[in-house]
């Protein structure tokens, strides 16, 4: 079980276990980080799971998916690091990595 570290708006880190065949969003909703509001419950159809990628990793997450890059663009705190978190898969690779929680648009 992948562990990850978690940085909330404040700045504050949390590592958490994460079950593979989840997904990120999911993790970081049900370890109690109330600020991810995932709205739309992981339809990718919100963009309220923004989250940015430790850019180390960025590289090993799945290609982005043209509705997940449009939604992206409605972010003012998007950057080349930004995924919705609800669109990537727990898997070994996410081993050690730093996840910050995007700030509310």
């Amino acid at each position: 079980m992948p562990q990850i570290i978690v940085v909330n708006q404040s700045g504050e880190e949390s590592n958490v276990e994460a079950s593979e065949g989840r997904t990120l969003m999911e993790v970081i909703r049900d370890n109690g980080f109330d600020e991810l509001l995932a709205l739309c419950g992981g339809c990718c159809s919100c963009a309220t799971c923004h989250v940015h990628i430790d850019p180390e990793y960025f590289g090993k997450l799945s290609p982005m998916s043209e509705d997940e890059n449009d939604l992206l663009d409605s972010s003012e705190h998007r950057n080349e690091y930004s995924r919705l978190s609800c669109q990537v898969p727990i898997t070994g690779v996410l081993e050690g990595c730093k996840v910050t929680i995007a700030q509310e648009d």
